[in-house]
């Protein structure tokens, strides 16, 4: 490609467009996607995910853990899935949401006292009897409308 003599590329099928990759990243760019410029000992450069430019709303982040701190004291009823289990393959724990990390969810029960450390891999979904906090507090209020 004229202008990109010295930079690596990567071309997946013989005669397919070429890529240019992130000098340093070792993985190849595309036209439209994020790619931060890394090198060790440094900070990362370019606009993260997640934040506001030119005066509009952050990306969205709803990471299920996000979603589930929101909603951290409500009541849940959690469906979990063990592949290759023969004794229960299914499980179905409610319980109130006391905790919650990219990888696990802690729930306790309020009428027995016993807590639970799921694992999110076995997570098939979470359901409430009541509205779901969905976006911090204010958050709407800080940046105008898209």
């Amino acid at each position: 490609m004229p202008g990109m003599q010295g930079m690596p590329s990567f071309q997946g099928v013989q005669g397919a467009q070429q890529f240019p990759m992130q000098p340093g990243a070792g993985y190849p760019t595309y036209p439209g996607q994020y790619a931060p410029t890394y090198l060790p000992g440094t900070q990362p450069t370019g606009q993260p995910p997640g934040t506001a430019q030119n005066g509009m709303l952050p990306l969205e982040e709803s990471y299920i853990e996000n979603i589930l701190r929101l909603n951290r004291g409500k009541t849940a009823t959690v469906y979990l899935t063990f592949e290759g289990n023969r004794e229960w393959n299914a499980k179905v724990i409610k319980g109130v949401i006391e905790a919650a990390g990219r990888d696990h969810l802690i729930l306790s029960d309020p009428q027995t006292g016993m807590r639970y450390l799921l694992l999110m891999v076995y997570l098939d979904y979470v359901t409430f009897d009541e509205e779901i906090n969905y976006f911090p507090q204010n958050t709407l209020a800080v940046y105008p409308p898209r």
